[in-house]
């Protein structure tokens, strides 16, 4: 899901171009580029990039190399321009979150798969540690997903999150409500609590939250 901030940041820049000047051709017919509008455009547009797709992206790199080896000359500060366009393209087409939504969907449903497994096998208590911890990944990738801070949150405080702002409700709402209890049984240990049918439940419930939303 696109930030709104991330979004308005990327207007400014892309309409603060005009604003990086192209001196008038001198005797030999060669423009350069003001160096000092450049450098407050290249420098804003590098922090960007940096921040919404990461250091080890083609997006980021590839400006990098064009900043690294920039010598004012027009040509470069119009491919500079082409790779800030591509990676702006891919953010407001939220192609980079369908690639994260994946890998992660892919991930905790190879948790749930092993879980599931497990609890074929007869091991009921690993089967519940291993559901639980895929249920509480899922609900917090969801939670950030929709721009909610919840990383040191407990379970129960990411559920009453994603209630309050409308991101979960019907059945799903109440088979919530009794999620974290299990969790907690799980993660603390408390066996004799949890039933072979408490971590189905769970398993059932994560793949299914798994295909509505990752």
């Amino acid at each position: 899901m696109k930030n709104i901030l991330v979004q308005k940041r990327f207007e400014e820049l892309f309409d603060s171009t005009k604003d990086v000047k192209i001196s008038e051709p001198d005797s030999l017919g060669t423009q350069y580029v003001d160096s000092a509008s450049w450098l407050k455009w290249a420098t804003n547009v590098q922090n960007l990039l940096l921040r919404v797709f990461g250091e080890n992206t083609p997006h980021y790199k590839n400006f990098l190399n064009v900043f690294n080896g920039f010598q004012r000359y027009p040509s470069q500060f119009k491919n500079a321009i082409s790779v800030f366009l591509a990676a702006k393209e891919d953010y407001e087409g939220e192609y980079l979150f369908q690639l994260d939504n994946l890998i992660a969907g892919e991930i905790l449903g190879d948790f749930v798969s092993l879980a599931k497994i497990t609890l074929k096998e007869g091991n009921k208590d690993v089967a519940a540690v291993l559901a639980s911890a895929a249920l509480e990944d899922a609900l917090k990738k969801y939670a950030s997903k929709n721009d909610l801070d919840v990383n040191d949150k407990v379970m129960q405080e990411v559920v009453s999150a994603l209630k309050s702002k409308g991101l979960v409700s019907g059945a799903q709402k109440s088979l919530l409500d009794t999620m974290p209890k299990l969790r907690d049984y799980a993660m603390h240990a408390n066996w004799e609590k949890i039933k072979s049918e408490d971590v189905s439940s769970i398993i059932g419930f994560v793949e299914q939250f798994l295909l509505s939303n990752f």
